[in-house]
Parts: structure tokens; sequence; C-alpha cells
């Protein structure tokens, strides 16, 4: 529990960061004192569900029984590298054991970040999301480069306070200066990284649009041409002559439109008229939105209507210009349980529900997609909410040519909680990443403007209704992380591979030996 509490007092949005280089250590002083796997196995669980429980107790505000269950299975998972590590250091010594385990906390994260039930939030990396200027080496490495430090970190740690009454007072202070340099160089590495400034293109003026509309009523109680009076009045507030792009949250267009009636239907007239009294400004604004196809089903996501029709469901964005034609793209990193759920856990969708959302029936686009428009110099990453904290896939925009992130966002679910705070955080190390200035537009807030340095530059308080006005400058520069992406998850969990086959050769050659002696 001590570990969990640990790892729980490091994460955003605590100042106690410096804690995660010692968080394992109660796991790992266990790891000794104990024989059978499945005890240890039992430790690692209390000491994950402690962490889960202290950060993302947030969920509770959606659903009760719905946050129990994703706190518990989440853990659940996330013990199994320990006890991988376990068996490896029993069976093959601490050496062999102390890789694995940071090959298979790697592989878990990267299968995290990749399979259906991704649910990446707890990642370790990102847990410097609070510390920007400790990791400006994200450029280089991503979050999988925070993982494998912490790890690495503690290893050294527990292993030089388990032997320290054995070592001679010489061995005892290299022991003692070796874990300082590895704590401290890539912080100085990192600091000597933000004296290098990214040199932008022009700057051109954004306006980021915070209406404060409470989720639980904006698809009931409130009318959806209010909500449009409140995001267009809000945006001319701040519009100026240098303005080329305007910013709502997602889901700004609530309306039951279909997605082929969008430019016809009455209630979005005001919008269009918005634009066409701009005509220079893109906007880019969240729609919910569908498609109907008839009484057969021919998407992979087509879900039956009452009426016996089939249709999608989108989670999307748009980018709205003047004279121009509409660019639509729908998200693509549902969220598990709200917008998603494999088929083999369909049975829990009445729970999932309840965290907001569309569970099981949106559908995703092919992959990343980058608005353009004439005569604006503005290239925005339409990313949507869950998908801000996918740093290989926000890459995927920048490599297609976005040079600004914007995130359009409603995290107003779950209340004035640790979890919104978590999620402006996470937005930092993708603009370390990338060496993009993030733009982010929150329905209930922050709603922030953030350098390349991961610098919050500009933000608007949890529930006030304001816009934020600023000049972003573009860059085309492509940082090495955005080249290669997740290089180091995909190195570390080729090496766990590797030991796990390792491991199942030797047990059928000892099979094999017992048959034939």
């Amino acid at each position: 529990m001590l570990g969990g509490i640990l790892l729980g007092a490091a994460w955003p949005s605590s100042n106690l960061t410096f804690l995660i280089f010692f968080a394992w250590l109660p796991l790992l002083y266990v790891s000794n004192k104990i024989q059978k796997n499945s005890s240890f196995f039992w430790y690692a669980f209390i000491s994950i569900v402690t962490w889960n429980a202290l950060t993302t107790w947030w969920l509770w505000n959606s659903t009760d029984a719905g946050s129990i269950l994703a706190i518990i299975a989440n853990s659940l998972l996330m013990s199994l590298p320990w006890r991988s590590f376990f068996v490896f250091k029993n069976k093959f010594g601490k050496r062999v054991g102390y890789l694995a385990l940071i090959a298979f906390c790697m592989l878990f994260e990267y299968i995290h970040l990749n399979w259906q039930l991704s649910w990446p939030w707890l990642s370790l990396g990102n847990v410097f999301a609070g510390k920007p200027e400790w990791i400006q080496w994200y450029e280089f490495t991503g979050i999988g480069g925070g993982t494998l430090w912490i790890l690495f970190v503690n290893i050294l740690l527990f292993e030089f306070l388990s032997s320290f009454k054995e070592k001679k007072i010489q061995a005892k202070i290299i022991g003692f200066i070796s874990i300082v340099c590895v704590i401290i160089f890539p912080i100085v590495f990192s600091l000597l990284l933000s004296f290098h400034m990214v040199k932008g293109g022009t700057n051109s003026g954004v306006v980021v649009v915070q209406p404060n509309i409470d989720p639980y009523q904006k698809f009931e109680s409130l009318s959806v041409s209010s909500q449009l009076e409140k995001l267009i009045g809000l945006s001319e507030q701040e519009i100026d002559s240098t303005t080329k792009l305007v910013i709502w949250p997602e889901t700004a267009l609530s309306a039951s439109v279909p997605i082929n009636e969008i430019t016809t239907s009455n209630v979005y007239t005001p919008v269009f008229n918005f634009i066409n009294r701009h005509p220079s400004i893109t906007l880019l604004t969240g729609i919910e939105t569908y498609k109907v196809f008839g009484t057969e089903k021919t998407t992979t996501y087509a879900r039956k209507s009452g009426q016996g029709v089939y249709y999608e469901s989108y989670n999307a964005a748009l980018a709205l210009q003047a004279q121009e034609p509409i660019q639509f793209y729908i998200k693509s990193k549902l969220v598990p349980g709200v917008e998603t759920l494999p088929s083999f856990l369909n049975i829990l969708a009445p729970i999932f529900e309840q965290f907001g959302g569309t569970t099981g029936g949106y559908a995703k686009d092919t992959g990343a997609k980058v608005f353009t428009n004439l005569n604006n110099n503005f290239k925005p990453a339409p990313i949507i909410c869950y998908e801000s904290i996918y740093g290989e896939y926000v890459a995927e925009y920048v490599k297609k040519g976005a040079n600004i992130i914007t995130i359009i966002t409603n995290d107003g679910w779950w209340g004035n909680t640790p979890g919104h705070k978590q999620h402006l955080a996470y937005a930092k190390l993708r603009a370390i990443e990338t060496r993009r200035w993030v733009a982010r537009s929150a329905n209930t807030g922050i709603s922030a403007i953030i350098n390349q340095y991961g610098t919050i530059i500009d933000s608007k308080p949890w529930n006030t209704a304001n816009a934020i006005k600023y000049k972003i400058p573009t860059t085309t520069n492509l940082t090495f992380y955005v080249r290669y992406g997740d290089y180091l998850y995909k190195i570390f969990s080729l090496f766990g591979v590797l030991l796990i086959f390792w491991n199942i050769f030797l047990m059928l050659k000892n099979k094999l030996s017992h048959k034939n002696s």
C-alpha cells in the first residue's frame, strides 16, 4: 500500500513528482522477502490498485459500479508484468529479473497503448507531465523514455540500499554518486534543451472558446440555439484582424442532424452566418452527428435503430471556412467503455454508458487527418479529447503536415476533480514530443495555450465561460520522436517477447529431458 500511495502522490497534478524515483522500492523489497508467485501477485495488485484508486477515483463522479470495475480490471492487468518479473528473478537471478521487469513493463504499456481496451492514462512516463522542465528530451524518446528512466532509477536505488551495510565506504560513495547522476543528468540535459528555442514562422491569431456548458444538460435541457449563441458571442468578443483560427470544444455542435444535412439544417444557420461574416477565419469545432444507411448493415460500426434502419454515430471535428468545402475528421481513439467496447464485453454496456457517451456505437476514422484551408497558414491537427494521451498517434498528424495541435475536449463529466487537470497536463507532453504549440478548447475548462516546451502561456480556469486570444507561431521541423515514434517501447517489447519464448523453450526442453530420462 505504501508503494501505491507514493505512486499516487507523485502523479499530476501533485508537486511531489520526485516520489516516483523510489515509489517502487516497497514492492521490490517484498519481492526479496516471499517465495510464492501467487502471493507476490497479490502484493503487486494491492500496490497498483491503491495507485489506480488514488489517481483515477474521479471516475466515481460518473458511475460508482463502472469506476470500481474499471479500476480493479486495470490493476489486475497492470500487475501481470510484476508477477512475470518475480518468476524470472527467482528462476534466472536478479540481473535477468530486472531486465525482465523493464522489458515486461514496457511491453505492457505498449500493448495498453494499442489494443481495444487501451487505457494508457497511468503509463509511467506520464508522471512528468507536471514537470515539463525535467523532460524536454521527450522530443527524442516520448513517454517511453520516462518509463525507462523511472524503472532504472528504482532498481539502482533498491540494489544500493539492499547491499548498503556490506559495502565499504568508497563503494557507498560511488554508488550514491552514480544514482544522483542517473537522476540529475536527464534533468540537466532537459534544461540545456530548453535554452535552444525552436524558431517559428509568422504569428497569426487564434481564439480558443470555453463556453462552460454543463455536459449533463448539453444533450437534454439546454437548447442548441442557446449553446450556439454563447459560442458565437464569446468568439466575436475576441476576434480581430489577425485571427485566422477559432476553436470550439468537443461536441460543440450537438443537434441531432445527419451528416449530409449539416449545411442545410436551420439549426446550424447561425454557425454558417458566423463563418460568412469572417471569411478569412477557419472554425474548428467538435460535432456529434450520424449517417443513415438503410435496412441492411453495410459497415462494421453500423447499428440498428428502433425504426429498423442502420446508422453510424460520429464524435467528430469539422473545419469550416466561407466558400470552402467542409473538412471532416471522425475520432479514431475511442474511450473504452464510453465510446467503444470489444464484443466480448457488450454485456457490460449498461454500466459503462453511465460514463457518458454511446457505448459501442461510435464509428471511427481510418487515421490522423490534417485540416488545411486556402489563405490560412494554420494546418491544425484536430485531436479529440482522449486522443491527446497517445503520443505516437498525435505525432502522425505532425508527420502529415500539422503545424499546430488543437485539442477539443469535454472534461466536465467528472466535475472539478484531478481528472481534467491530469488531462490538461498530458497535453504538455504532446507539445514537447512534437515541438508544436497546443491550443486546447475544453468545454468547462481548463482551456489553454501551451508552447512547444510544454509551458502553459495562457489559460482559463475551470467552470468559467471565456475565450483566449493569442498569436501562435508555426514551425515545420520534425522531431526525432515524430519521425520514429515509440521506438523505445518497440525495442523493449521485442526483448520481452524474446524472454517469454526463451522461458517457454527452456520449459519444453526440461519436459523432454524428464521424458527421456
